[in-house]
């Protein structure tokens, strides 16, 4: 379940007798994340059951299984059936006492302090009283999700030696764990074998089922005759041959890679002679981009068929906010020419186009799309596509910010020659 590094990690952060429980509980969400920290749980368990730790390191243990789950409600927390057995089971009354605050509610001040601080603290007179554990289970077994009944059945399948020989089955005293270089896992003579979650299930008899015997009203052969003749299969029978089909394979080509001429040719006959076509050629807004990039032409007509379709609205927002680039421009520039695209759309591209060349960080690649910016404004301005004044604030300081590039000064002229040629 763990690496060697990640068990070291975790019985380092158990052995923290001297720091705060909380400090505790940060290290250990710092090294390990929210995915992990179920499994690492789960081996914190297994370390408790087989009782290879002291007391200040089951302490340690037990609070990060609460505080993993401590914003959950407790029928659904994994860990309550180890803290009810040790409720139960323990012979040491600090450690009956400090689990049952996690039953009911922990103090305020416990995640302020050290384990030797709750130690010292600990009066042996004060006995608390043991609530209903049943009712907890049932709490628990209500909330918790359902197991199939074979996994239910399924037991550890190591077992540790608990006797007198297995020197290593004792936990050390608190102060004993030696310094060596092969880590604290190496000090508790741990397998990592050892800690797991696949049960070892009971084995169920699968016989196999015994063949029928033959009814005398059952025709069988005991030896398939020869005469028989291998079929032949046309596999092309059924196959979709129609134009739109073709049409469709190119397009999911066409995303994907740019198309030779004839090719592109075979999509724009299809589209022309089936203008239903294109609403089953599946092209989507989300590879609107990719067919930009990679076949603007082919971009370029199928808009161009979409526009009477309520679900232009769709490409044109994954349009207006792609990537800029000379294919998207060039694919932009032919709509406006072509059609009226809507003024909204063309201002957001514009401010878009605008934004993308502030930001860009390379200057060769900053300088190559200013000058391509400029060009496209100017094609739009010069054939009156859109009305300057609208974005004449934007457009200016967008010149006024590029005026060491050729094409923005001879854009920033344009603009005041229209200025001054309004009435």
């Amino acid at each position: 379940m763990l690496t060697p590094a990640e068990l070291d990690t975790l019985l380092g952060l158990l052995k923290e007798s001297n720091k705060p429980f909380e400090n505790i509980a940060q290290s250990f969400y710092r090294s390990f994340p929210k995915p992990e920290q179920f499994k690492v749980g789960c081996v914190i368990c297994m370390l408790l059951q087989d009782q290879l730790l002291t007391q200040t390191q089951r302490l340690v243990g037990f609070y990060l299984l609460y505080d993993i789950y401590r914003n959950e409600a407790l029928p659904t927390t994994p860990f309550v059936p180890i803290v009810l057995e040790t409720v139960e089971q323990t012979k040491d009354a600090v450690e009956r006492k400090f689990l049952l605050q996690f039953l009911t509610s922990p103090p305020k001040e416990l995640p302020k302090q050290t384990v030797r601080d709750f130690l010292a603290s600990h009066d042996p007179t004060d006995v608390p009283a043991i609530p209903d554990l049943d009712a907890f289970r049932r709490m628990h077994q209500e909330g918790a999700p359902e197991v199939s009944s074979r996994s239910a059945m399924g037991i550890r399948p190591t077992i540790r030696d608990s006797s007198e020989e297995a020197f290593w089955a004792r936990p050390p005293a608190e102060d004993s764990w030696p310094a060596e270089e092969g880590g604290a896992a190496e000090a508790l003579a741990l397998t990592f074998e050892e800690l797991t979650l696949l049960p070892y299930e009971p084995a169920w008899s699968r016989p196999v089922p015994p063949t029928l015997e033959a009814t005398a009203d059952e025709l069988f052969w005991l030896n398939v005759p020869h005469i028989l003749c291998e079929p032949m299969w046309d596999y092309t029978m059924c196959a979709d041959t129609s134009l739109g089909s073709e049409v469709r394979e190119l397009i999911a080509k066409g995303v994907k890679a740019p198309l030779p001429q004839a090719q592109q040719q075979v999509i724009f006959s299809g589209l022309e002679q089936d203008a239903k076509l294109v609403y089953h050629c599946g092209l989507t807004p989300r590879k609107l981009p990719d067919l930009v990039e990679n076949n603007p032409a082919i971009a370029i007509e199928v808009l161009l068929k979409l526009m009477s379709s309520s679900q232009i609205t769709g490409y044109f927002s994954v349009l207006v906010n792609m990537e800029m680039s000379l294919h998207s421009m060039e694919v932009v520039n032919r709509l406006t020419t072509a059609v009226d695209l809507p003024t909204e759309f063309v201002h957001l591209y514009i401010s878009n186009c605008i934004s993308s060349c502030e930001n860009i960080k390379d200057k060769y690649m900053q300088n190559r799309l200013v000058r391509l910016v400029c060009v496209f404004l100017t094609s739009l301005i010069r054939n009156k596509i859109i009305n300057v004044q609208d974005l004449f604030i934007e457009v200016q300081a967008f010149c006024i910010e590029f005026s060491r590039i050729r094409e923005a000064a001879s854009l920033f002229r344009l603009l005041k020659t229209l200025e001054h040629q309004q009435p």
